[in-house]
């Protein structure tokens, strides 16, 4: 499976990203914008996209019960050179399963993640997933 976006600069003060009609304006200036996410937030939403999308993936296969799904997540960034040194996450799972169920729900949505398996080839990540 192959996957496009195209972005553009549309101003001094963001630009756009644009995949199958769905636009997102992004924060690409130096000062920041609060009607968009800048570069690692974007990443950091994708992750949490990833996450939740292994949740609606893997429940079914293992008859998991669960009303709803949250994900915090932070990172850490070094100055030189800079990239990303540090991905914690917490998964709230709202669910009266067990935590050996938990543990496996995490085991799961984090084996079966295109995003979350980038991620962590690169920067450690490391988080917990509990009970709402």
């Amino acid at each position: 499976m192959k996957y496009a976006i195209e972005a553009r600069r549309v101003d001094e003060t963001g630009s756009l990203a644009v995949a199958h009609g769905a636009e997102v304006t992004l924060a690409t200036d130096m000062a920041g914008r609060k009607d968009a996410m800048n570069p690692v937030e974007l990443l950091l939403a994708a992750l949490a996209a990833c996450m939740i999308k292994g949740v609606e993936r893997v429940t079914p296969t293992l008859k998991f019960q669960f009303d709803r799904v949250e994900i915090k997540l932070e990172a850490d960034r070094q100055d030189a050179p800079p990239k990303l040194v540090a991905i914690r996450y917490e998964i709230v799972v709202g669910t009266t399963e067990n935590d050996a169920r938990l543990d496996l729900l995490l085991r799961n949505i984090l084996k079966y993640g295109t995003i979350s398996n980038t991620l962590a080839g690169a920067v450690p990540m490391t988080g917990t997933i509990r009970r709402a």
